[in-house]
């Protein structure tokens, strides 16, 4: 499934929130982490797209490092070009590694059991609409709570002002 950059974004501040929560509220029992749990975290990651927004990393860095020896030695762009794709490429390789790492943060967050679940709700019809509808779902979210957050500070000035005239405050 594809998701918009905007969707990841707004899917990897959801599971940020949700990471942040689980670490302040509810710590996992130390445990030793089998393959069928590596495997649940891994399923978990892929169902929800959780690594996806670290696709961009390689590209982002070879592109800024292409740009900087470009701008030192303009005459050797195509060169520069290659070399630098080559070694992107080569890099890409090293992608696995961080994949486990995600994996080992999963596990550790989570049982088995709740990984099973998670990968299960976000292949299902629901969890695959919820993914979709996410960005648009904060950005409504996102306007009321602005409306909400003007008329609270408008009342909460007035009544505050009101008050302080009423016992001599003002």
């Amino acid at each position: 499934m594809k998701f918009t950059r905007s969707v990841m974004l707004t899917f990897k501040a959801l599971v940020l929130a949700g990471v942040v929560l689980f670490i302040s509220i509810y710590t996992v029992a130390a445990q030793e982490i089998t393959p069928e749990h590596n495997k649940a975290a891994k399923a978990a990651m892929v169902a929800t797209g959780a690594t996806s927004r670290l696709d961009g990393i390689l590209p982002e860095i070879a592109s800024f490092t292409k740009a900087g020896l470009i701008a030192n030695r303009p005459d050797i762009e195509a060169e520069i070009s290659n070399i630098v794709d080559e070694t992107a490429i080569s890099l890409a390789a090293r992608r696995g590694a961080l994949e486990e790492e995600v994996a080992a943060i999963y596990t550790q967050m989570f049982t088995q059991a709740e990984l099973e679940s998670i990968a299960t709700f976000f292949t299902s019809e629901a969890g695959i609409k919820f993914l979709n509808l996410t960005p648009n779902l904060f950005r409504q979210v996102d306007e009321v709570s602005k409306v909400w957050r003007t008329g609270i500070t408008r009342d909460m000035s007035r009544t505050v002002q009101e008050k302080m005239k009423e016992q001599g405050l003002q």
